[in-house]
């Protein structure tokens, strides 16, 4: 998937605070290129950041449910689809969650599998737990380029890393 990124800053009453990548190579402090793998915790941190990036401006979706319904109208202007696993013997969600999957990579959509539905809702305000979250591409004025913030190109960077895994990685996403 080729994504054309233009990065331009965002104004909004709440900021998303600043989040910087490291290299993890002996603890040095420059700043990592996209060529390089993330750690565990910043992969977590840079999920936790687009998904507050994203509720702010108004471009997530959550719920399984909702998640499935916006798809099968737009799937195009979707970037990222995060799962979290079902409850255990919840056979019912888990066949939702696969097809759910299959329509992703079938449609180009970034899948990343995160440790807790618990802590996606918790992270999100979410009164209910919820298993999924779907990030809504972000346009430029026109309409005709897609804009990336500086952590969604590094999760697209990711997850390119990982299209073809037939096992995603699961990310933790921070407690707090």
């Amino acid at each position: 998937m080729v994504i054309a990124a233009v990065r331009e800053p965002v104004s909004l009453c709440l900021q998303v605070p600043s989040f910087e990548y490291k290299k993890s190579n002996g603890g040095s402090s420059s700043e990592a290129s996209g060529s390089e793998s993330l750690s565990e915790v910043e992969i977590g941190l840079a999920a936790k950041h687009a998904l507050l990036l994203a509720k702010i401006e108004n471009r997530l979706i959550m719920g399984l449910s909702d998640a499935i319904s916006n798809l099968a109208k737009t799937p195009e202007e979707f970037l990222f689809c995060f799962m979290a696993p079902p409850k255990p013997g919840d056979s019912a969600t888990h066949m939702h969650e696969v097809l759910l999957q299959a329509f992703c990579f079938e449609n180009d959509i970034y899948i990343i599998k995160v440790d807790s539905a618990a802590k996606l809702s918790r992270l999100l305000g979410s009164s209910t737990v919820q298993s999924c979250a779907l990030i809504q591409k972000n346009w430029s004025p026109d309409h005709q380029t897609e804009v990336l913030s500086k952590v969604e190109d590094k999760l697209v960077d990711y997850c390119e890393e990982h299209w073809e895994a037939p096992i995603k990685p699961i990310i933790k996403l921070p407690e707090k």
